[in-house]
């Protein structure tokens, strides 16, 4: 990784690409999510699924108020010009019953394609239905989402006795998800088949979020990109004006003491790349979930 600058400075963006927040689960990072996009400015802004997570809110309800602070960040880049997408992934599959609907300004699409600055053009979507277990044995993909739950909170023991230790961040999720083989596998997997499907549909790459593995990668002559998530890697995909993308990590502010209410932007980091419609009032009902799910 190479520090992109020193000093924290407004960063202007064609488009942002950001999936997988959670807000709803205790383990969202959405105090980090709020500095970033305090930081970084957009035409557009793609939000690729899992922004609020249904699942857990389902199971026992936790709505900080980080998470409303999200929500109305969002909405006010919306009343101020920035186009956001929002594509539903399967935890905030709620909205996929409102296809080409507004929220407060923000639109609601299954998936888009994308047409870069450079004209090469990128299938957008969630990608979950590219994933067996959630596609075809439910229980199987709850009883994995409670054992990734527990795996967060290890995390946050660890980050808490490190962070006291003086010693930087370090995801144990992470860092367990990619030593067990079967997982790995996974992933190879499904970057398979998202890029066959964007072979399938004509298109130069494919961005996708769900699996939290951020990452951009030529995969048989198809650009892969993984936008990662705002749980483990807090991580976003920014594309130039020229049309070349580059994946933001934001998580080094997990390392700083001054991490939670946060106040001030430290640097971002560069990760290099491996080769009946609602009405406008109805919108932060539908973006913000009913405290009686």
């Amino acid at each position: 990784m190479t520090l992109v600058s020193t000093h924290a400075d407004t960063r202007q963006f064609r488009t942002l690409f950001i999936s997988d927040v959670h807000l709803g689960s205790k383990a969202a990072k959405a105090d980090f999510l709020i500095d970033f996009l305090r930081y970084h400015e957009a035409e557009t802004i793609v939000l690729v699924g899992d922004i609020v997570d249904g699942w857990r809110l389902k199971r026992s309800w936790y709505w900080p108020q980080d998470c409303n602070d999200v929500v109305q960040k969002l909405l006010r880049k919306a009343r101020k010009g920035t186009r956001i997408i929002y594509i539903p992934g399967n935890h905030d599959e709620f909205l996929r019953g409102f296809p080409g609907s507004h929220f407060g300004g923000i639109e609601v699409a299954e998936r888009i394609v994308h047409e870069a600055a450079d004209g090469k053009k990128y299938l957008v979507l969630h990608g979950d239905e590219f994933d067996v277990v959630v596609r075809n044995a439910r229980l199987l993909a709850y009883l994995g989402d409670w054992a990734y739950d527990t795996a967060i909170a290890v995390n946050v023991l660890l980050a808490a006795v490190r962070r006291r230790l003086g010693m930087p961040y370090w995801s144990f999720s992470a860092w367990a998800k990619l030593q067990v083989k079967q997982a790995v596998n996974f992933i190879g997997e499904f970057q398979k088949v998202v890029v066959e499907e964007a072979r399938r549909n004509g298109v130069d790459g494919v961005i996708c979020g769900h699996i939290h593995h951020a990452v951009m990668e030529e995969i048989d002559g198809i650009r892969y990109i993984n936008t990662g998530d705002w749980v483990e890697s807090c991580t976003a995909i920014a594309e130039h004006h020229d049309g070349h993308f580059e994946l933001i990590s934001w998580d080094h502010l997990i390392q700083t003491p001054t991490a939670k209410g946060i106040t001030r932007a430290a640097s971002p980091l560069t990760i290099p790349i491996r080769v009946v419609k609602p009405t406008e009032a109805d919108a932060e009902a539908a973006m913000v979930p009913s405290a009686h799910p």
